[in-house]
Formats: C-alpha cells, structure tokens, sequence
C-alpha cells in the first residue's frame, strides 16, 4: 500500500528545506526549526496540518518583517521545485494578506505557482475581496506562463477539492466567466484541465449556465471542443439533454425506442463485502442508421444509515450501427477504498443506455466473515 502523502514532510525533507534556508541566511536556526516544527503532535498531523506547522514554524524563524521574509524565500524557491513546496505560496497565505502587503502579495504567488501551486493560498484573498482579487485573477489569464494562466481557473473554482469552497461562486459564478472566456482555448492542456473542471464544478449549481457557454464555444476550436467535452461530464452522465444531443447521443424517436430489448445478469448474487462478481449485458439497438450510445452500469450502494446513494460506471462509449447487439461481461469488486464504504444490504444494479435504464439486476451484499470472501 502505497504511503500517505504526509509522510513526504519529515524530518529528511525539513532538514534539506533548512538548510537551503541557511545558505543565504546565515542566521537562520536550522536545528531549532526542525524540532519547533516537528513537535508534539507532529504524527498526528495530517497533510495540511503538517504543512500549516512548517509554515507558521517558518514565520518565527524568518525575519519578522514579512518583505524581508520574501527575500529569503525568493533567494532559493529556484531550488524549490515540487508538491512539498506548497509551503512557499501558503506562507503568502499566512502572513501576506494585510492591505500594504497586497502588490508583494500578488507578485509572490505569481512567483511561487510557477514552482507548486498557489491555487489554495489565493481562496482567503478571493473570500476577502472577490472583485479586487477577481480583476488579478483576469491579468493573471494572460500571462505567458502557463502555470499562472492556469492559477486563474484553478484557483477560481467554486468546488476545488482540498480547497476551501467559494460560496459565492457556488450562487453566482458570473464573475468567473470572463477569465474562463479569456482561456478557452489555451494552448495549453494543463490549463484546459482546469478550465473544464471549473466549468464542471460550475455545472452542479448552474446547469443552465454551462449548457448555454457549451452550446456556445462548441466548434469554434479544437480546443476549446477538448474543454467542452470534459467540462459536461457531469452532465453527460445526468443525460441532460440538450448536452446529450449536443454530442450527437441517440434519443427515443416516439415510433421507435433506442434500445428494442436489454438483460443484465448478476453472478454470483450473494457477495461478501471484500469480494467481487461479474456483470454480463447484452442488448439490441432497435434504430436503423448509425447511433452514439453511452452505456453505463449504475449501482445504488447502501449506505449505514439505510439509505441509498447511485454510482455510475462507464462501460462504453461509441458510434455504432443501427440493429447491433451488443455483450460484454464487468468484473465489480465490492471491495472497500478510501472513497467508498460498503454496506450490506441488497444492491440494485442497472443497465443504462444514453442516461435510460435498459435492464436491472439484484445483489445481496453481505457482511464479510473472517477468513471467508465469497466471490
């Protein structure tokens, strides 16, 4: 099993950052910042946490006066290239957001995105003063690095995960639009990411917004029709449908449905948590001509409470000939992960085509005894 990401700050890593910190600051108490920053609860600490503690441990051994501070950090983030050195655009965070620090501030985290990211440390400045901070973001979506450009997106969006939430966005993401508008066909694919999962975080509480923008930009560029597809995947697994016939997916005609018949089949159909089981479908596309189908297999996992939360699967996604038959078989382990317990209960399963349910299935999830997973 792969190590937790935390574990990248210890006591290895604060030693070689400090020491770093010590060439160009002869001053800088090396042995005093590990053990200041490794103190009780140090293990308890979770990613962030540790990073939190690094940084603020930073501020008391760094010159009091926050530019000169900066100084030193811009004397070696050269050298700082990387995940761990969030800490380089949180310290900006922690200690920068003061009104006189504002233009430091700013060209700081232009600075240190370039080397990690500064997608977290510009949130507390968004919350603060969405206009003033909005009005950098859209200078930021012009400048020739693409690490900046892509801070624009990435730190505007309402939902970014880890990230503190932007409620104002979540009720009203016209603010943002102008940057993603600006950006919309980036050279770039590490800034299209985000520009479609902005538009993606933007479409679970604007629907209406993100169709209308992608029934706009579709086909104006090849990449910006890239942003347009990955940023309607939510959308495209909801078979909204203005967005499904906006990709060209096959509707029910009112003379004759999209799939003329569908059976989904369960083995086994009693599964120990832990175990796994195999889906096999087959159905038949009863439209003549060529059709865009999407087939899905969805689950609605119990939950401990009782209740019941869907999860879809994708099986397929293609073009193919009027008439088909289409069969394949899914292995689904109902092992547990870090995103997704599971419960026992009976599971209902089903066979979508184009966001229709075409066929269903019943699994009996039990609880795993020791020593025994049926499969």
């Amino acid at each position: 099993m792969a190590e937790p990401l935390k574990v990248m700050y210890n006591e290895e890593f604060l030693r070689g950052f400090g020491g770093k910190i010590k060439a160009v600051y002869g001053l800088f108490d090396l042995e005093g910042f590990v053990q200041s920053a490794m103190k009780a609860p140090w293990e308890e600490l979770e990613l962030k946490g540790r990073m939190r503690r690094i940084t603020e441990t930073l501020g008391a051994f760094l010159p009091p006066g926050y530019e000169d501070a900066l100084d030193i950090l811009y004397a070696i983030d050269a050298q700082c290239v990387g995940f761990p050195y969030l800490i380089f655009p949180d310290f900006v965070e922690v200690y920068g957001q003061a009104e006189e620090h504002w233009e430091r501030s700013m060209a700081a985290l232009e600075r240190f995105t370039r080397g990690s990211s500064a997608e977290f440390s510009v949130r507390p400045f968004l919350l603060r003063d969405p206009q003033r901070m909005m009005a950098q973001m859209l200078r930021w979506s012009g400048h020739s690095s693409e690490h900046v450009r892509r801070l624009a997106s990435e730190g505007s969006r309402p939902r970014l995960p880890w990230g503190q939430a932007l409620p104002m966005f979540k009720r009203d993401p016209a603010p943002v639009l102008p940057v993603l508008e600006r950006l919309k066909a980036d050279p770039s694919l590490y800034v299209r990411k985000s520009v479609a999962n902005n538009l993606n975080d933007i479409a679970k509480d604007h629907p209406d917004v993100v169709i209308g923008i992608a029934q706009r930009w579709k086909g104006e560029n090849e990449y910006t029709d890239w942003i347009v597809r990955h940023a309607c995947r939510s959308l495209i697994r909801k078979a909204v449908p203005e967005i499904m016939a906006l990709f060209g997916y096959a509707a029910e005609a009112e003379d004759t449905p999209l799939v003329a018949d569908a059976s989904l089949s369960v083995d086994p159909a009693i599964v120990q948590i832990g175990g796994s089981c195999e889906l096999r479908y087959s159905l038949h596309i009863a439209q003549g001509g060529p059709v865009r189908i999407r087939i899905e297999y969805g689950i609605d996992f119990v939950k401990a409470g009782g209740k019941t939360s869907r999860k879809l699967f994708l099986l397929s996604d293609k073009t193919v000939p009027g008439g088909s038959t289409l069969k394949a078989t899914r292995t689904h382990r109902w092992g547990d992960l870090t995103t997704r317990r599971h419960y026992p209960g009976e599971h209902r399963i089903m066979l979508l085509v184009n966001g229709r349910e075409a066929a269903t299935a019943m699994l009996q999830l039990e609880k795993q005894e020791k020593g025994d997973i049926r499969l």
